[in-house]
């Protein structure tokens, strides 16, 4: 993983902490994303705003992270590691990078 240099030990270190402790939530996307490209025409919609509902959790928790981190920051240090935090999520976690730096 080859982030911003400077923040790429922090951040890999945040993002496998996620992958970890919410092995769940990973788990459960996949899962849910299987359902929805497995369903039939009458239940893909509902099946989609499920799959995007936990989608949306993880990118929450992800933004968390990355904002609690960021509040430590000064200025253009916390722009500087927001910017290699997103990239990281994109690269590691594409499903959650969609918006994560919305």
């Amino acid at each position: 993983m080859i982030f911003r240099r400077r923040f790429s030990d922090i951040v890999s270190r945040q993002l496998e902490l996620f992958r970890v402790d919410y092995a769940g939530l990973i788990e459960e996307c996949d899962e849910a994303e299987a359902r929805y490209v497995a369903s039939e025409r009458d239940d893909a919609e509902e099946l989609y705003g499920d799959y995007m509902d936990l989608v949306e959790a993880g990118t929450e928790v992800l933004a968390e992270l990355r904002d609690n981190y960021a509040s430590t920051l000064d200025g253009e240090l916390a722009d500087e590691y927001e910017e290699a935090f997103n990239r990281g999520v994109v690269k590691e976690f594409p499903r959650f990078g969609l918006e994560i730096d919305t």
